[in-house]
């Protein structure tokens, strides 16, 4: 390579001309983005019919979207969430540790008047609202890292297969903004718009938060006794059946035939035909109870376990078998004086 004999002068002017027109173009590019979202097509649709739906100003939403950057790795990862990737054996490790369980007993401790009151109001059980929020947030303390304009705008105009949804999220996000007063440019969540201690999503917000503290405002971003009543309503909403069961572990000599292993989650095969088929059924539950028989991977291989109505209502808040249970089993550690076995499987009684 020929060497060239520049004065040092020229040099560092060169250097000079180098860096400012590498920082005027990020600043170029970081505008271009900051502004993706004020002329995409679909963004400039969204705008129009929130005003003339709603009433929003035009120039503000403008305004709004101009701020809204599109994040590629919120998309990454709705590509790949936990539930669809991971066996149970897995996803046990993640939730049900130590740690986990004793943040569990601590937030028990520390927010027991509240969780009394919900479970009384509610019916949901105080150890299946705080397993909940630790499985959600680590009891408050992940509560998400993406603002959530971003994460909403991204999902609605940027990702196709299941843009519908989250266009309808956003709009509910900035309805939730203007009733709330929340500031919709600071807020932060989850990579896919949730908020607060149970994660939350807009239009879950907007229907199941209460204000269980009676200050006038339903806020699960930062209190904790309103997070704990909105989790209870959301599960009381959704058919929680008190001094119901979750789930039994089930003894299988052998492999049952994939017709007793449905696919839906909703419970609808009878105990009484479970038994027939020779599934071995607690006596506890009458032959009219419904249920539904899961196989899960486990540590030592298969695991079957009978999910009752209140495993099903679990899955409402998360459409997952794996979060379900991991729920399921947390509370039950939580609830258990002896935290020692958390790595073995939780009290399959789910009394």
């Amino acid at each position: 390579m020929q060497s060239w004999n520049i004065p040092q002068r020229i040099k560092k002017s060169a250097l000079a001309m180098l860096v400012l027109s590498a920082l005027s173009a990020g600043v170029a590019n970081a505008a271009e983005e900051n502004v993706a979202y004020k002329t995409h097509p679909e963004a400039k649709k969204f705008i129009a019919t929130m005003a003339t739906k709603h009433g929003f100003d035009k120039a503000q939403l403008q305004q709004i979207f101009s701020g809204a950057e599109k994040k590629q790795d919120i998309i990454d990862a709705m590509k790949r969430p936990a539930e669809k990737v991971l066996e149970w054996k897995d996803y046990r490790r993640i939730f049900l540790t130590d740690q986990r369980v004793a943040g569990g007993k601590e937030f028990m401790k520390e927010n027991k008047d509240a969780l009394l009151r919900a479970e009384a109001q509610y019916g949901v059980p105080a150890q299946v609202i705080t397993a909940i929020i630790g499985v959600e947030t680590l009891y408050g303390r992940h509560k998400g890292r993406y603002r959530v304009i971003d994460a909403l705008s991204t999902l609605a105009f940027d990702y196709p297969p299941r843009s519908k949804f989250f266009r309808s999220e956003l709009e509910q996000y900035l309805l939730l903004g203007r009733e709330q007063g929340f500031d919709v440019m600071s807020l932060t969540g989850s990579y896919a718009g949730a908020m607060g201690y149970g994660q939350f999503i807009p239009s879950s917000y907007r229907s199941y938060a209460v204000d269980f503290n009676d200050d006038k405002i339903a806020d699960i971003l930062t209190d904790k006794t309103d997070a704990i009543g909105s989790v209870a309503n959301y599960l009381a909403r959704h058919g929680w059946r008190q001094g119901e069961g979750v789930a039994m572990q089930v003894e299988m000599q052998k492999a049952p035939p994939a017709s007793l292993l449905p696919k839906k989650q909703k419970p609808a095969q009878s105990v009484g035909k479970l038994k027939k088929a020779g599934v071995p059924v607690p006596e506890s539950l009458d032959d009219k109870t419904r249920a539904r028989l899961m196989a899960l991977e486990a540590e030592s291989g298969k695991e079957y376990w009978l999910g009752l109505q209140n495993f099903y209502v679990i899955t409402r808040y998360n459409h997952s078998d794996l979060y379900a249970m991991a729920v399921f089993q947390l509370s039950e550690a939580i609830r258990n004086d002896d935290s020692s076995n958390t790595d073995g499987p939780a009290d399959a009684t789910g009394a």
